[in-house]
């Protein structure tokens, strides 16, 4: 059971309440940072520590299934049975699940990924966020602000480009994720090989790695993820994509050289939020008074407020907060955030991104303003966001692949 962090209470100094909040993940040890750092240790690549202790190899594949949680693995195993052997076999010292970054989002966790970075050096702190320098509200996943360059906003260098020139390393993916804006940010470096479809993304990774020499290779299935948004995790669709990925790894080891190291992990889990509990809170004065900016995730909403707001107003605001939702929330400030290390280590251009206020889902709640929300975000079934286990908790899997011969599964 993991333990809590203990924010010390305050209120003689005009600090907010403790948070109560879940320790943060273990950036540095067993987090989705350290899947391509710990990779390219394991590759025998200087200036990198293989902190997941993964077997020295000279090919490794990275398969990034987005929306797989560990508990729902867990859960669903009986739809998995190639996944289920591997696990069965065991991974010697590999850890079997590491933490996603906070938020539990696509675009904190692929940046992670891609940098070996907490969200609080790499920038990227939510869904959407604020741009600071342009005093609004800008998307980090898919349609970027043409005002936010990728490479300026996070500018550190990937773990692809540390790489670059020292290995083959390739990207495997739907083609158009081949130049868009998070792959500038998070993911940029490498060979990109685009496929529309498991079969055919499967089919180019065989291609890609057949060289023999020493690869790095990242291999993303977004399958799961969307029928989990559109269907809920608990949806016979989704059942049918964990299939289909089940599927995929097995081909995979089948058609890469024998050998090859493959690692299965997610970026987040996700647990399925009904109707009843999609919740309006810009319907609720008291829960955006003062309140200049909404962003974030349903189930990790991030307030900022007015440049002139006084520190009582945002105890204030807190407070409302926990009226409202009590237990079902935790409520917290950015510098909680930060005391707690759930962004890691923030750098200063970073912290004006992340909401003064922030609103975390504990149970099956979902959190929108719907002055600024699509109407179809509304149906959304399948969330995530929040630092509950269920949605922070990953599996990684870690096997060799049998190629053409082998009999695994």
């Amino acid at each position: 059971m993991r333990e809590t962090a203990q924010n010390p209470v305050n209120t003689a100094a005009g600090t907010a309440p403790a948070a109560d909040l879940p320790s943060p993940p273990l950036f540095g040890s067993r987090s989705i940072a350290e899947v391509l750092t710990s990779s390219a240790a394991a590759l025998g690549m200087p200036g990198f520590t293989n902190h997941l202790q993964l077997p020295s190899t000279q090919r490794v594949c990275v398969v990034l299934a987005d929306g797989l949680g560990r508990s729902l693995l867990k859960q669903k195993a009986s739809h998995t049975p190639f996944l289920r052997s591997v696990m069965a076999e065991g991974q010697r010292n590999v850890p079997p699940w590491i933490d996603a970054a906070f938020p539990s989002t696509t675009a904190a966790s692929l940046a992670s990924l891609g940098t070996g970075l907490p969200a609080g050096q790499h920038g990227m702190v939510g869904y959407d966020v604020l741009d600071p320098a342009q005093d609004k509200v800008v998307n980090l996943l898919g349609n970027w602000d043409s005002q936010v360059d990728p490479a300026l906003w996070q500018p550190h260098a990937t773990v692809f480009e540390r790489l670059a020139g020292e290995l083959d390393v390739v990207t495997v993916s739907l083609p158009q994720f081949g130049n868009s804006p998070m792959t500038q940010a998070a993911l940029r470096g490498s060979r990109f090989v685009g496929g529309t479809t498991l079969h055919a993304r499967t089919a180019a990774a065989a291609e890609a790695m057949s060289g023999g020499g020493r690869s790095l290779m990242y291999f993303y299935a977004n399958e799961l993820d969307k029928a989990g948004h559109r269907y809920g995790c608990q949806s016979d669709r989704w059942e049918h994509q964990l299939e289909e990925l089940d599927s995929t790894v097995k081909r995979l080891s089948a058609t890469l050289p024998p050998g090859t190291t493959i690692l299965v992990t997610g970026d987040h889990g996700m647990l399925d939020v009904p109707e009843s509990q999609r919740i309006d809170y810009s319907a609720d004065e008291s829960l955006v008074a003062g309140v200049r900016h909404t962003a974030g995730e349903p189930r990790m909403v991030h307030l900022y407020l007015e440049p002139d707001a006084a520190p009582a107003h945002r105890e204030a605001l807190i407070e409302a907060w926990r009226r409202r939702f009590g237990e079902r929330i935790w409520a917290f400030t950015r510098e909680q955030a930060a005391d707690a290390g759930l962004f890691g280590p923030v750098r200063p251009e970073v912290a004006p991104r992340i909401g003064d206020v922030m609103i975390a889902a504990r149970d099956t709640l979902a959190l929108y303003d719907t002055r600024r929300a699509r109407p179809a975000s509304l149906e959304v079934v399948g969330q995530h966001g929040s630092l509950t286990k269920a949605e922070r908790e990953v599996p990684l899997l870690c096997f060799a692949a049998a190629g053409k011969k082998g009999k695994r599964g």
